[in-house]
């Protein structure tokens, strides 16, 4: 008896797989991988973008996947998501992921003030203000930042408190990295 179930379990277990078999081909994945790093790079590798996937790349980011969040918020960024491009100035601004790039961080910021995010605003101004990236400019840096603490982000507000000084906002920086490229 006891060895009829055990050939049986085995038959049962052949059969199981068998069927989950021509059950997929017929029917694609039967369970599909929902919620996981790994969907999130197979739906950004296949060009499919979402607010979800694209906030993934935070996570890889803050656990040192940088090259897998540098394609995550270059897809998402090339699809219009400004937060992604904010992302993407930040990744170029230090060099993960790729190469250290203070003109393509502050060409990303730039696209996302273009298109109104208040981060790239922000981001753009200051590049701007201290000619980070970009030919100094104060006036139009300090007209971005203005554009920002109108929204309400507050550490636009702070620094237009503290006479657009970079000081205020960045008090700890590689001052030598700031010097103006102009």
């Amino acid at each position: 008896m006891i060895r009829y179930t055990k050939t049986a379990n085995i038959f049962a277990l052949v059969t199981a797989l068998w069927s989950s078999a021509a059950l997929a081909d017929e029917y694609g994945t039967t369970n599909p991988e929902e919620l996981t790093m790994n969907k999130v790079l197979e739906d950004i590798a296949a060009g499919r973008t979402s607010i979800t996937n694209c906030a993934a790349g935070y996570l890889m980011t803050k656990s040192g996947r940088h090259g897998a969040a540098r394609e995550t918020f270059q897809t998402c960024a090339d699809q219009g998501y400004t937060g992604a491009m904010t992302w993407m100035g930040y990744l170029d601004n230090n060099g993960f992921g790729g190469t250290y790039n203070p003109d393509a961080a502050a060409d990303w910021d730039r696209k996302a003030a273009d298109a109104g995010d208040p981060v790239g605003q922000f981001n753009y101004g200051l590049s701007l203000l201290r000619g980070y990236g970009v030919a100094q400019d104060e006036a139009a840096g300090r007209a971005l930042i203005d554009q920002a603490a109108g929204t309400g982000l507050p550490i636009a507000r702070r620094l237009q408190a503290a006479g657009y000084d970079p000081e205020e906002v960045t008090p700890d920086a590689d001052n030598w990295r700031y010097a103006p490229m102009n």
